[in-house]
């Protein structure tokens, strides 16, 4: 496995005062957000690469909190924090300052991940919690929030990823503020309301909204996995033939699941940690690049590596970053 170091990295003092669970930089790579078991989420600006060493402090959270997530900017400089206190907060930043200006507060455990739809949507985020359920908040034209809320893992839920808005091997060019497909590729080209849950139950479903009922509802369920699905992420698809998903897991595995078209089945496969076939620990979180193509693999032995598919379809380790 290759043991290749970035090119260059920077270290940052958050003065957070307990462990950090999650860092995401917004859609322009202009903003640092953090948050920790301190109960507090931070904003940090990023000039030239780098994150300035003093940032603004969002308190309001009464337990640690795990996730951050930002809107896409067409929405304003919107940022999503869920927490062990049950809550979700959406915060908006309005001349210079960060408010809340909506909390969700209706689950009745640990909210353990959030998750913005894509933008063609719209303003829609998705919610996973510890009381087996998930929720979707969506803003409507009126300034209110919708919230439906549904049983998505009976035990826990630990994670949620929305799917790209258009089908696999839809090249598309998005135009600023448009909602939906531009031009005449709209009728061909609908968008869709689907999205992955992580569970502990060992299993990742697939949820799809119907327009007709107005509900959400269980299309899919992949398992492969043997103990608790710490995280999912679904890969974006631009110009790309396939859907991708990956999960990480409680049972030390990395699966990449894929789906030629609409009408086939999920197929897996196994990342080789070098580990018989395992990594050396619990897998905690997976994401992607932007592009799609690339997966990263955060490890609890402190290591992240990125894997690459070749052009025989193996999945490689490209790279690996020791913390």
């Amino acid at each position: 496995m290759p043991s290749a170091q970035p090119k260059s990295s920077v270290a940052l003092e958050t003065h957070h005062e307990d462990m950090i669970h999650d860092s995401q930089l917004d859609y322009h790579g202009k903003r640092l957000a953090t948050c920790s078991s301190d109960r507090t989420v931070k904003v940090f600006d990023v000039v030239d690469g780098e994150p300035k060493s003093t940032g603004q402090t969002l308190k309001g959270h009464t337990g640690p909190v795990w996730q951050v997530a930002w809107a896409h900017p067409k929405f304003g400089n919107i940022l999503a924090s869920c927490a062990y206190d049950g809550k979700v907060f959406i915060w908006k930043e309005q001349n210079a300052n960060w408010t809340i200006i909506r909390e969700h507060g209706m689950h009745s455990a640990s909210v353990n991940s959030v998750s913005w739809a894509p933008h063609e949507l719209g303003a829609i985020v998705a919610c996973a919690s510890s009381d087996g359920r998930l929720s979707v908040l969506t803003f409507k034209d009126d300034g209110q929030w919708d919230v439906v809320m549904f049983t998505g893992h009976a035990i826990g839920c630990n994670a949620v990823s929305w799917a790209p808005a258009v089908l696999p091997g839809s090249l598309i060019v998005p135009q600023p503020g448009a909602p939906t497909v531009p031009g005449n590729a709209s009728a061909s080209l609908p968008t869709v309301k689907r999205f992955a849950s992580a569970g502990c139950d060992n299993l990742v479903k697939i949820w799809g909204f119907r327009e007709d009922t107005e509900k959400w509802v269980e299309e899919e369920i992949l398992d492969g996995h043997t103990d608790w699905v710490r995280d999912v992420a679904w890969a974006p698809n631009i110009g790309l033939p396939r859907s991708y998903i990956a999960t990480a897991s409680q049972d030390k595995t990395v699966l990449v699941w894929t789906k030629d078209s609409q009408n086939s089945p999920w197929q897996k496969t196994a990342l080789d940690g070098g580990n018989g076939g395992k990594f050396a620990d619990v897998v905690w979180r997976v994401s992607w690049s932007l592009a799609g193509n690339i997966l990263a693999v955060s490890c609890g032995d402190g290591k992240v590596t990125l894997w690459k598919e070749n052009l025989r379809g193996v999945w490689e380790c490209v790279s690996e970053m020791n913390s």
